[in-house]
């Protein structure tokens, strides 16, 4: 299957994931995060267990077993699961690209895939977020500082700067480069591929 884009067997991968579901083990966290209990940080490792799990099956898809996994906080709340083949295993025994795909829309798809069946296995949703040898990690570098130079520009040319064509995890960078932002706003416009955001004067 290492051949298919991961777009390609989406549908097919999320069912035969969902097949080996086990959600009696967070039954009880789900109703304490249904009423609004704070989560522990064994709650937050449990979380992070079952999230390495199923990249684990959904890596068995792709005759990626020996890849490695490491795991994180973010800067915004979340988890983070950056997929990556250490030095032991080598990027030409391990090539994690097929995952990443053209400008990261591989990773798109890996990244809706795993939170349904993620989510539909604990029975409530937590932000977890996978990384592809840190592709999103050097991507979302490159994104802050592209916004942060779009707003320099908005501001010193007294007018709206339209940023290009970007994922829905790529405009959430650029609100949040910007929020602190005075003398800038930034909204989305656009659909489908096209969506992208916009720089405005406040």
């Amino acid at each position: 299957m290492a051949e298919d884009s991961i777009e390609d067997v989406q549908d097919d991968v999320i069912e035969d994931v969902a097949e080996v579901e086990d959600t009696s083990s967070f039954t009880a966290l789900a109703e304490r995060v249904h009423v609004g209990e704070e989560l522990s940080q064994d709650d937050i490792d449990l979380i992070g267990d079952a999230g390495v799990t199923v990249v684990r099956e959904i890596l068995s898809f792709y005759n990626l077993d020996r890849a490695s996994i490491e795991e994180f906080d973010g800067d915004e709340g979340e988890l983070i699961l950056n997929v990556f083949a250490d030095e032991k295993v080598g990027k030409k025994n391990c090539d994690l690209s097929v995952l990443i795909g053209y400008h990261g829309r591989g990773l798109e798809a890996f990244q809706t895939m795993f939170s349904m069946v993620l989510d539909h296995r604990m029975g409530f949703h937590y932000p977890v977020v996978i990384d592809i040898e840190s592709y999103k990690e050097r991507r979302r570098q490159k994104v802050t500082n592209m916004a942060r130079s779009a707003a320099s520009r908005a501001v010193r040319q007294h007018r709206s700067v339209s940023l290009p064509p970007m994922t829905a995890y790529e405009r959430r960078l650029v609100h949040i480069a910007l929020r602190d932002d005075e003398h800038v706003d930034t909204h989305s416009e656009g659909s489908d591929t096209n969506r992208h955001v916009v720089i405005e004067l406040v």
